[in-house]
């Protein structure tokens, strides 16, 4: 679910019988429940203008959930092996790795 440029995943608790979401990508934490796909998305962006309302009462600049960069760490032989591969294609190691993530991700999206 999305809201805003915010995401949330959301998972269904048996013994409850309610769904419960919290949106990713933050180190603040944001969480919504519901009983329907009605409700969740409702309680969700009620969190999250909760959140944004919250930040501004306190001039605190609300976290953007993703920024499109991150760091990975990994030995320095899988660092070698990649730059090595990357360079056999034609692309950078940033090209690389994204392209790499975009594959995987779209094989494990596709499986839901």
């Amino acid at each position: 679910m999305t809201y805003k440029g915010y995401t949330g995943i959301v998972e269904f608790d048996e013994e409850a019988r309610i769904f419960h979401g919290e949106v990713v990508g933050l180190h603040d934490v944001i969480t919504f429940q519901g009983t329907s796909v009605e409700e969740l998305e409702r309680a969700m962006a009620e969190s999250v203008d909760f959140y944004l309302d919250w930040c501004k009462e306190r001039g605190k600049e609300p976290e953007k959930p993703f920024s499109g960069k991150f760091m990975v760490r990994t030995s320095p032989e899988l660092h070698s092996r990649a730059v090595v591969a990357a360079a056999r294609i034609g692309l950078s190691l940033n090209k690389y790795i994204e392209k790499a993530i975009e594959d995987e991700t779209r094989q494990v999206l596709a499986q839901q």
